[in-house]
Protein backbone atom coordinates (compact mmCIF):
# COMPACT_ATOMS: atom_id res chain seq x y z
CA UNK A 1 0.00 0.00 0.00
CA UNK A 2 1.27 3.57 -0.84
CA UNK A 3 1.34 6.57 1.28
CA UNK A 4 -0.12 9.19 0.03
CA UNK A 5 1.76 11.59 2.84
CA UNK A 6 4.59 11.77 3.68
CA UNK A 7 5.96 13.17 6.83
CA UNK A 8 8.76 15.94 6.21
CA UNK A 9 10.92 16.43 9.09
CA UNK A 10 10.62 20.41 10.84
CA UNK A 11 12.95 22.84 9.37
CA UNK A 12 12.80 26.06 11.53
CA UNK A 13 12.18 29.37 9.17
CA UNK A 14 15.42 31.64 9.06
CA UNK A 15 15.29 34.43 12.20
CA UNK A 16 13.49 36.98 9.74
CA UNK A 17 10.74 35.17 8.37
CA UNK A 18 7.71 35.67 9.75
CA UNK A 19 5.60 32.46 10.00
CA UNK A 20 2.31 33.40 11.88
CA UNK A 21 0.49 36.29 11.66
CA UNK A 22 -2.52 37.63 14.24
CA UNK A 23 -3.94 39.80 11.65
CA UNK A 24 -5.29 43.55 12.31
CA UNK A 25 -9.05 42.06 12.80
CA UNK A 26 -7.94 39.31 15.12
CA UNK A 27 -8.54 39.65 19.30
CA UNK A 28 -6.13 36.87 20.22
CA UNK A 29 -6.09 35.24 24.06
CA UNK A 30 -3.70 32.79 24.97
CA UNK A 31 -0.31 31.57 24.51
CA UNK A 32 1.67 31.04 21.39
CA UNK A 33 5.14 28.97 21.36
CA UNK A 34 6.67 28.83 17.86
CA UNK A 35 10.20 28.64 16.24
CA UNK A 36 9.29 30.31 13.63
CA UNK A 37 8.27 34.65 13.27
CA UNK A 38 5.48 35.64 14.76
CA UNK A 39 3.46 39.36 13.44
CA UNK A 40 0.60 41.10 15.48
CA UNK A 41 -1.21 43.10 13.53
CA UNK A 42 -4.40 43.14 16.05
CA UNK A 43 -4.74 42.76 19.73
CA UNK A 44 -2.75 39.77 21.45
CA UNK A 45 -3.06 39.24 25.25
CA UNK A 46 -1.53 36.15 27.20
CA UNK A 47 2.23 34.96 26.64
CA UNK A 48 4.66 35.30 23.83
CA UNK A 49 7.81 32.93 22.99
CA UNK A 50 9.04 32.50 19.94
CA UNK A 51 12.93 31.48 18.74
CA UNK A 52 12.23 33.91 15.96
CA UNK A 53 10.89 37.61 15.72
CA UNK A 54 8.31 39.27 16.98
CA UNK A 55 7.07 41.89 15.18
CA UNK A 56 4.37 44.49 16.36
CA UNK A 57 2.57 46.34 14.24
CA UNK A 58 1.83 50.18 14.48
CA UNK A 59 -2.24 49.65 14.88
CA UNK A 60 -1.23 46.35 17.80
CA UNK A 61 -2.19 46.54 21.10
CA UNK A 62 -0.05 43.14 23.26
CA UNK A 63 -0.71 42.64 26.76
CA UNK A 64 1.95 39.78 27.17
CA UNK A 65 4.80 39.13 29.01
CA UNK A 66 7.39 38.39 25.90
CA UNK A 67 10.17 35.84 25.21
CA UNK A 68 11.74 36.21 21.77
CA UNK A 69 15.08 36.42 19.68
CA UNK A 70 14.47 39.79 18.46
CA UNK A 71 11.66 42.48 19.10
CA UNK A 72 10.63 45.25 16.97
CA UNK A 73 7.77 47.49 18.55
CA UNK A 74 5.69 49.79 16.04
CA UNK A 75 2.47 49.86 18.48
CA UNK A 76 1.87 49.37 21.84
CA UNK A 77 3.06 46.33 24.79
CA UNK A 78 2.28 46.24 27.83
CA UNK A 79 4.12 43.33 30.01
CA UNK A 80 7.42 42.12 30.28
CA UNK A 81 10.08 41.57 27.29
CA UNK A 82 13.32 39.27 27.19
CA UNK A 83 15.33 39.47 23.74
CA UNK A 84 18.20 39.34 21.96
CA UNK A 85 17.55 42.36 20.36
CA UNK A 86 14.77 45.20 21.09
CA UNK A 87 13.79 47.94 18.90
CA UNK A 88 10.89 50.32 20.02
CA UNK A 89 10.17 52.18 16.83
CA UNK A 90 9.15 56.37 16.86
CA UNK A 91 5.40 54.89 17.07
CA UNK A 92 5.82 52.18 19.65
CA UNK A 93 5.08 52.48 23.29
CA UNK A 94 6.20 49.53 25.76
CA UNK A 95 5.11 49.55 29.52
CA UNK A 96 6.99 46.81 31.11
CA UNK A 97 10.90 45.65 31.92
CA UNK A 98 13.11 44.75 28.98
CA UNK A 99 16.10 42.40 29.67
CA UNK A 100 17.92 42.70 26.46
CA UNK A 101 21.58 42.24 25.28
CA UNK A 102 20.95 44.84 22.09
CA UNK A 103 18.30 48.07 22.67
CA UNK A 104 17.80 50.56 20.28
CA UNK A 105 14.70 53.43 20.65
CA UNK A 106 13.82 55.85 18.09
CA UNK A 107 12.87 58.99 18.44
CA UNK A 108 9.44 59.73 19.69
CA UNK A 109 9.62 56.06 21.34
CA UNK A 110 8.24 55.44 24.53
CA UNK A 111 9.44 52.59 27.48
CA UNK A 112 8.13 53.35 30.92
CA UNK A 113 9.61 50.30 32.79
CA UNK A 114 13.37 49.04 33.81
CA UNK A 115 15.45 48.20 30.97
CA UNK A 116 18.43 45.53 31.73
CA UNK A 117 21.07 45.29 29.75
CA UNK A 118 22.54 41.68 29.52
CA UNK A 119 26.15 40.76 29.35
CA UNK A 120 27.10 44.08 29.97
CA UNK A 121 28.02 43.88 33.30
CA UNK A 122 30.81 46.50 34.84
CA UNK A 123 32.19 47.65 38.10
CA UNK A 124 32.90 51.23 38.47
CA UNK A 125 36.86 51.44 40.14
CA UNK A 126 37.13 52.60 43.02
CA UNK A 127 38.50 55.97 43.40
CA UNK A 128 39.42 58.33 46.26
CA UNK A 129 37.04 61.52 46.84
CA UNK A 130 38.43 64.34 45.73
CA UNK A 131 39.61 67.21 47.82
CA UNK A 132 38.06 70.11 48.93
CA UNK A 133 39.10 73.01 47.11
CA UNK A 134 41.84 75.50 48.84
CA UNK A 135 40.41 78.98 49.34
CA UNK A 136 42.65 81.79 49.70
CA UNK A 137 42.61 81.66 53.95
CA UNK A 138 43.31 77.93 53.37
CA UNK A 139 46.58 79.44 51.95
CA UNK A 140 47.19 82.36 54.04
CA UNK A 141 46.92 80.49 57.12
CA UNK A 142 49.37 77.33 55.79
CA UNK A 143 52.19 80.32 55.17
CA UNK A 144 52.00 82.32 58.83
CA UNK A 145 52.87 78.59 60.48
Amino acid sequence: MKTLFKRRKFKPPPPGQVETVVGPTTNFKGTVQNDGGLRVEGIFEGLVETGGNLIVGEEAKVMADIVAYNVSVAGAVKGNIKANRVEILSSGRVWGDIAVKSFLIDEGGFVRGEIIMEGAEFELPLTKAPEPARTTADVEKDESA
